[in-house]
């Protein structure tokens, strides 16, 4: 058992930095064509609906955009679509692995709604699901006509569910999860709108058709709002990192000006490459966003009563590890060498928050955080850093016997 639990760690691993290869892939990809588009000179005579000559690596590159498509088409075309195909999908693996896996851990938090692992899986799952639906429906409306208005209002969407997460999900997961949504709607855009729209185009120059511009109209309105989705996403994906971004209860409030930030930041980047001047003041706007983020941070609102938190029951996940053999031992261990830093208001000179909000004080605590605990400092030695608090092999071991107890 404790063979896979390591195998499992490492999958997650894997997937983890595929996860990040193919984003980086797509965001660099993305990024690149929205500059390009927005930096064409137009002004110039002939079918191209701009031009743009460029230098990179030694060379000189001269690319021509069509507004609708070329008199002939190229044999060899080259598609934009893994990228986003393949962040998505290891994204969702992800996903899966660590928070399906371990919804007991890092998805269900009871204090907020006592769901079982299945109810709390079809929740995460649906919820990207119903996203695109209701997103596509908007975009489909008569508001795709009014595009300013579609993305106040999809950001208004947005909001909805950050709140919605919060109220179910651990912070972490709510965060998270709120990346995924986002991340869903945008892979849903190359996948089911833009993609499908340019293989239209295609078929009916390839039939000796004129194709319909409105295809193109659609899949850029589509891109952009991918454009602007995201540096949020990127962002919410790194947010279990932060546990000042997701351990409090205003994390979905700082998720929603995460966004506004990430509008911010691109407006000034789209508005420079389309040589339409430099806004600077998108910059003192974020600032003062990123103030009001740190603030919310750590503001009054969270309940961080030790005492009031041993008090309740433990759950039934909790309970198996706090009835294993060993456990008694492990708690003194963990007490004694991990929960002056790993305490609700930690003790350690320098530290004001648990370190990645993990809390390691209570009986409770020390049950849910039974797995971590066993790769952090039993079979690893990567806890405590640089063993501050002069852990033994002897305490590692019975730490490693306790986990395996349970199993």
């Amino acid at each position: 058992m404790y063979d896979f639990v390591v195998l499992w760690e490492w999958a997650g691993f894997a997937l983890r930095w595929l996860h990040v290869i193919t984003a980086m892939a797509w965001i660099g990809s993305s990024f690149y064509f929205i500059a390009l588009d927005l930096g064409l000179n137009r002004n110039i005579d002939g079918p191209a609906d701009g031009e743009e000559w460029q230098v990179h690596g030694g060379g000189f590159y001269h690319v021509q955009k069509y507004l609708v498509a070329p008199q002939a088409m190229p044999e060899h075309l080259t598609w934009f679509k893994w990228e986003s195909y393949t962040t998505w999908l290891s994204g969702v693996a992800l996903l899966m692995v660590v928070y399906w896996a371990g919804s007991e851990i890092y998805l269900i938090e009871p204090g907020k709604m006592d769901l079982s692992p299945w109810q709390a899986i079809a929740l995460s799952g649906g919820s990207l699901a119903v996203g695109w639906a209701v997103y596509d429906r908007l975009c489909k409306s008569q508001l795709g006509d009014k595009p300013t208005f579609l993305m106040v209002l999809l950001f208004a969407v947005l909001v909805a569910m950050s709140w919605g997460y919060n109220q179910i999900f651990t912070g972490r997961a709510a965060l998270l999860h709120l990346g995924a949504f986002t991340a869903t709607i945008m892979t849903a855009n190359v996948a089911m709108i833009i993609m499908p729209n340019q293989r239209i185009v295609v078929a009916d120059l390839k039939a000796g058709r004129v194709p319909d511009a409105k295809y193109g109209k659609i899949a850029k309105l589509r891109s952009t709002h991918n454009n602007y989705l995201t540096l949020p996403v990127i962002f919410l994906m790194l947010s279990n990192h932060y546990p000042l971004s997701f351990g409090t209860p205003y994390a979905w409030i700082i998720a929603c000006l995460v966004f506004l930030m990430g509008v911010t930041i691109r407006h000034y980047f789209n508005s420079m490459h389309a040589r339409k001047g430099k806004p600077n003041w998108t910059w003192g706007l974020t600032a003062m966003l990123f103030i009001l983020i740190a603030w919310l941070s750590s503001a009054p609102g969270f309940d961080g009563d030790a005492e009031k938190a041993a008090a309740q029951p433990l759950t039934p996940y909790e309970q198996k590890y706090a009835e294993a053999d060993g456990f008694e031992a492990a708690h003194d261990i963990v007490l004694g060498r991990c929960s002056m830093c790993h305490a609700r208001e930690p003790v350690w000179d320098g530290l004001r928050w648990a370190p990645k909000g993990v809390f390691l004080e209570t009986r409770s605590d020390v049950a849910r955080n039974a797995r971590s605990i066993y790769i952090q400092a039993g079979v690893s030695h990567a806890m405590p850093p640089a063993n501050i608090t002069y852990i033994t092999e002897k305490d590692r071991a019975a730490l490693v016997a306790w986990y395996r107890a349970a199993h």
